[in-house]
């Protein structure tokens, strides 16, 4: 009879994308992609998180919630244009045999007055998702600068970002309440979150970020911002 294991989330991560569509394909490629954790009973506890603050970044082990069930042998990576497959333990795909997920994050900040708060830079996970453990990165046996990366060979290549003068003025607007607003758009948009295989220079996307619904078009290497509306 197969093992079978049941896990308990410590908490669940708040961030800035309330949907998977946008999310940075890795993280700390949006450094102003700011998370925070709340952790739950029987985990909150100052102690739990002793010494903690001493390192730079963490290991978040998480489960990848909003993937469908069930999994695949192989995977369709973006940055193989979405047309050629590799095995999914190849990948880092979410649709895996157990729906779970590393991601390496900035640790900006650890608050033990009212329970335990974990505050992170660099996130790359929608709002919401469980997060079952929590890890200190360690660099001289996680740092390999000789490792090969296979076909991620390097970071993806980068649009530059305009912003209409309505966007603008919009975006400015709403930086009272998000200061960084301005940078994580351009830091998520710079990565081109269209389909692999979008082609149409004329169609307009929608990425959400926080409260927000930001439109914008992709003209060659350009993002360009067309507007930033507050969703209903």
């Amino acid at each position: 009879m197969p093992d079978v294991f049941s896990f308990t989330p410590i908490g669940h991560l708040a961030t800035p994308f309330p949907d998977k569509f946008g999310i940075p394909r890795q993280p700390s490629l949006a450094p102003h992609a700011i998370g925070s954790l709340r952790l739950l009973p029987p985990f909150d506890r100052p102690e739990a998180v002793r010494g903690l603050e001493t390192f730079s970044h963490v290991w978040l082990t998480f489960v990848f919630h909003q993937t469908a069930d069930g999994w695949s042998p192989t995977v369709r990576p973006p940055r193989l244009g979405g047309n050629k497959r590799v095995g999914v333990f190849a990948s880092r795909a979410p649709y895996r045999p157990n729906p779970i997920g590393l991601s390496l994050v900035e640790l900006a900040g650890v608050e033990t007055v009212d329970g335990v708060v974990l505050r992170f830079r660099g996130v790359d996970l929608v709002d919401g998702t469980p997060i079952l453990d929590i890890k200190p990165y360690i660099p001289f046996v996680e740092s390999l600068p000789q490792a090969r990366g296979g076909f991620v060979d390097g970071p993806p290549p980068r649009l530059a970002v305009h912003w209409s003068p309505q966007a603008e003025a919009a975006c400015s607007a709403a930086q009272q309440k998000y200061p960084d607003l301005h940078w994580l758009i351009e830091e998520v948009l710079a990565q081109d979150p269209r389909p692999a295989y979008a082609d149409d220079p004329q169609r307009q996307y929608g990425v959400r970020l926080y409260e927000f619904d930001i439109k914008w078009r992709c003209n060659g290497t350009t993002a360009v911002i067309e507007a930033l509306e507050w969703m209903e």
